[in-house]
């Protein structure tokens, strides 16, 4: 059977076991490979997504319980905010880049609930995403200035 949902603003309908988990089903299926494998554990952030707006690590969540959501992924950024990629790359944030994607999918959830996060908020929202790099401090001087621009 057939599950139906919204990736990026547009509904595809995905023919899979509906326990399959929803990062394979983006990736393998749907062929939008900005989404990364980390731990398949749920404790790096690297697959985080958003659906319904909320981050969400992708490994964790099964296809079947996406079924009408509208599920965003790295790869709608650009076109939608483009000023957090653009500030985000003017930072350096990214240097091996791989947990990137899911830094980014974070943040952009952080700053749709909070126009104006504080340290403390941005610290507690990105506290699940893992940067082996350790560019944490630019990645909320980042935050910081999408706010600022924002504002």
């Amino acid at each position: 059977m057939a599950t139906q949902f919204k990736v990026n603003g547009d509904t595809v309908s995905v023919e899979a076991d509906e326990e399959t988990p929803l990062l394979w089903v983006i990736r393998d299926f749907l062929k939008l490979n900005g989404t990364k494998f980390g731990c398949g554990k749920g404790l790096c952030g690297a697959c985080t997504v958003k659906v319904n707006g909320n981050p969400t690590r992708s490994c964790l969540i099964q296809l079947g319980t996406v079924a009408g959501a509208n599920v965003q992924t790295i790869e709608s950024l650009q076109g939608l905010e483009p000023d957090l990629v653009e500030t985000w790359v003017a930072n350096n944030v990214a240097q091996c880049g791989y947990c990137q994607p899911g830094q980014l999918m974070s943040a952009s959830a952080l700053l749709a609930s909070k126009a104006n996060p504080s340290d403390a908020d941005i610290d507690s929202a990105m506290a699940g995403n893992i940067c082996r790099c350790g560019t944490y401090t630019r990645i909320r001087s980042a935050i910081h200035e999408v706010a600022e621009k924002r504002a």
